[in-house]
């Protein structure tokens, strides 16, 4: 399959009447901040018929006004802090075709191989925080492949962004989601002021000296010796998954344990023994955890856009992971997300504005240049995204694809809710091949014995 591109054009916004807005900086909040500074990548495919790129391009120009961050550019403000100045500079629009259909083998190429890469822009020398690429194949089906700066927003607010566009070329009228851009990171001027309330440690959970890895008690090694990234989708049905929640709560006081919680605990045990670690070794899942509704004090305002993540960080060794039931990974996980509520976000607020961390020069432990191989996890839920709200006049997308930039990362694992609406489940598990067998021999089974793949323990 070749993928050919025909144009590049940046795209402004399109203020009603013509008139434009003044040019403003928003200061980045503590939560950007600590957010990771790359960008990110989907794709959808959607059925035909559907809109001309002219009408995507034009409800895209109308749909920015109202999320200026996105035609903006990263800077600093007068104080030099880091910001987005919203200059109305424009996103990249990219129209390009494919000389294939969407069938069965593109799927398949799509989902396991590289040639995802070709669907959405390269973010190598852009300046601009959004980039979209709009293929049309030979069927007539669309594929719309962002390129998103993470810095700009979370994942709801990315969200949010795009159902508004979807809403653009089917809507009569201007849009009547309520946003809030320009006055949105100044969400947390509303906490109390000093003193401070620093609670909870943050070194090392949302910050680390620099030059330190995270987990560097072994959880991230850097390999020269390391072969090809593949990565697999993994399909759970609802009946499998409702078997794996029985089982977690299996010799224990009965407990509701959620899908995420369930799912990430046995991809976790499953992706731990098919790479052989020693017992004693070190292992780590970074689960990204969404704010908006764990906040109270101030609460997230509906449509805000900008990044309310923090991350929890459950650890134990190999041993006890693989050598223990399923429900200890399932309490490990389940504790470690609990403990990123409300309290602790107002502590990690007042320790980002403390001057701590610009004293002990301390970073984001979200580093986009350190890639966890060999022993940790990476995990993105999008179990909560209703993917059936982005509708750009042709249906909700019948396919979805995350993307890894480059190549895909060992271990960086998104879960997400299947296309085909029944309740089950994909994972996108990227692993170095020589593990993919392994993996692929006990991630459909409830193993019950620490021996799932040949772990030494």
């Amino acid at each position: 399959m070749e993928i050919t591109v025909h144009s590049s054009k940046p795209v402004k916004p399109d203020y009603v009447g013509g008139n434009s807005a003044s040019a403003a900086v928003v200061p980045l909040s503590v939560f950007d901040k600590v957010n990771y500074d790359e960008y990110i990548f989907y794709v959808y495919a959607f059925h035909p018929p559907a809109p001309p790129d002219a009408v995507l391009e034009a409800a895209l120009a109308k749909t920015l006004p109202e999320y200026r961050e996105w035609a903006g550019r990263l800077g600093v403000d007068a104080s030099g802090n880091p910001a987005i100045m919203l200059n109305d500079a424009g996103t990249r629009f990219v129209e390009a075709t494919a000389d294939a259909e969407f069938g069965g083998s593109t799927v398949m190429l799509l989902t396991t191989g590289r040639m995802v890469l070709s669907l959405y822009p390269s973010c190598d020398g852009v300046e601009e925080l959004l980039v979209v690429q709009a293929t049309r194949f030979q069927c007539g089906s669309l594929v719309l492949g962002f390129t998103l700066r993470h810095k700009v927003a979370d994942g709801p607010a990315m969200w949010n962004f795009m159902v508004a566009w979807g809403a653009r070329p089917l809507a009569a009228s201007p849009s009547t989601l309520s946003q809030c851009t320009t006055g949105g990171r100044s969400l947390h001027d509303e906490l109390p002021p000093p003193p401070l309330q620093i609670k909870f440690e943050h070194r090392g959970a949302d910050f680390k000296p620099r030059g330190e890895r995270s987990g560097s008690d072994g959880g991230v090694v850097v390999r020269a010796d390391y072969d090809e990234v593949v990565v697999h989708r993994v399909h759970f049905g609802r009946e499998w998954i409702t078997e794996l929640k029985s089982r977690a709560s299996h010799g224990g006081a009965p407990r509701s344990y959620t899908t995420l919680q369930c799912v990430a605990a046995h991809l976790w045990r499953c992706v731990t023994a098919a790479r052989g670690l020693d017992g004693r070794q070190a292992t780590r899942i970074r689960i990204a955890v969404n704010g908006r509704a764990r906040m109270v004090r101030p609460r997230v305002p509906e449509g805000y856009t900008g990044s309310v993540v923090l991350w929890a960080w459950p650890a134990t060794t190999a041993r006890e992971l693989l050598g223990r039931p399923l429900r200890y990974a399932v309490e490990l996980i389940a504790r470690e997300v609990a403990r990123i509520d409300d309290a602790y976000s107002r502590s990690f607020v007042d320790f980002a504005s403390s001057g701590a961390v610009e004293e002990e020069q301390l970073v984001p432990t979200a580093d986009a240049a350190e890639v966890p191989l060999c022993t940790n996890m990476d995990v993105d839920c999008l179990l909560a995204i209703p993917f059936h709200k982005l509708d750009f006049g042709c249906g909700p997308p019948f396919f979805f694809r995350p993307g890894y930039g480059h190549a895909p990362v060992d271990g960086a694992i998104y879960i997400l809710r299947s296309f085909r609406g029944d309740g089950s489940v994909d994972a996108y598990v990227p692993l170095f091949s020589r593990h993919m067998d392994a993996f692929m021999r006990c991630c459909y089974s409830f193993p019950t014995t620490p021996t799932m793949a040949g772990a030494r323990l």
